[in-house]
């Protein structure tokens, strides 16, 4: 049985356990994994078991149960399923998805089918399936499951590492557009707010006066009366649920979000509307292997436009 041991370096200090486990292992392992793998007791501190969020200290002596780790990983495997995926750009490096409203990104400890990770190990035969936590299989950056848009996923560890790298030194261009509630004082501004868990309902986001930078910009391309209003977004920080809890915040929630929405127009007006309405409209990037910009636009989803032509026929009859 193997066990391997760290030290705690002083450049490590304060790091929660699970993160630093993260960064020390030799190979990607979900943080859910090492979480589970420290309540288990598979992860000690000081020969002592600790919680996920303790924070480790200079000198902290730290065993990790490796061979039991590794199994569990292996007790995780995911399946490849004939999802239809809609490709907008492949080579052998990376793949660009044009992601439908209602597919999971990756698998979760309670759903092991019918997201793009399936659905990728399915299509992609060059795809190197022992590069990473296999839950997260070439992802560099995800969209929650009810938006739709543009995503970039990596074929092999080279191009994860450089694609994960940009995406963290905010090299990466992210473009969106939304259709918000009701209309914004400012037609054209930038939403700089930080945002944490939220302190009770640990499910949602929200703004917190510690939480991390999150910084959203964004500008009026056109108002519906005083019903609603379609917005482009720039991301220059990729926070969870940003752009849902930033607008949220402002009064404007995004229509159909039902975890942070007022849904005031699905009500009022008996528009149904099966999702948010959030749209990854374009994905900018450096190619991992050639260096050169490239840049990749997902066509507006049919609810969306439909959503669009609604909202376009209601003002029109109030007008």
């Amino acid at each position: 049985m193997e066990k391997r041991m760290y030290k705690v370096e002083r450049e490590d200090e304060q790091k929660r356990l699970d993160i630093y486990i993260a960064q020390k292992m030799p190979i990607e392992i979900s943080r859910n994994l090492i979480q589970n793998a420290i309540t288990k007791g598979q992860i000690t501190v000081n020969g002592s078991q600790k919680k996920p969020h303790y924070k480790v200290k200079k000198g902290d002596e730290i065993q990790i149960d490796f061979d039991e780790l590794l199994e569990e990983t292996k007790e995780e495997e995911i399946l490849p399923e004939n999802i239809p995926l809609n490709i907008l750009y492949e080579d052998d490096e990376l793949i660009v998805i044009n992601k439908p409203a209602g597919l999971i990104v990756h698998p979760t400890p309670s759903i092991k089918t019918g997201t793009l990770v399936n659905a990728l190990m399915y299509h992609v035969k060059n795809l190197d399936k022992t590069m990473m936590d296999p839950n997260r299989l070439g992802i560099v950056h995800r969209l929650d499951k009810e938006t739709s848009g543009v995503l970039v996923v990596a074929k092999n560890a080279f191009s994860h590492h450089l694609l994960s790298k940009e995406f963290k030194e905010r090299k990466t261009m992210k473009y969106y557009v939304a259709l918000i509630e009701g209309t914004l004082k400012e037609k054209e501004g930038e939403i700089d707010l930080p945002l944490g868990r939220h302190p009770i309902l640990r499910h949602k986001r929200a703004v917190v006066y510690n939480g991390r930078e999150a910084i959203t910009e964004y500008k009026v391309l056109k108002e519906f009366g005083d019903l609603a209003t379609l917005v482009w977004i720039r991301l220059k920080t990729g926070r969870t649920h940003q752009i849902r809890v930033h607008f949220k915040y402002i009064g404007n929630p995004v229509i159909g979000d039902s975890l942070y929405g007022k849904n005031k127009i699905e009500k009022d007006l008996q528009i149904p509307v099966d999702r948010q309405m959030l749209h990854a409209l374009k994905l900018g990037f450096y190619h991992p292997k050639s260096n050169e910009w490239m840049e990749f636009l997902a066509p507006l989803p049919d609810d969306f436009k439909n959503l669009l032509i609604t909202l376009t026929n209601i003002k029109g009859q109030n007008s």
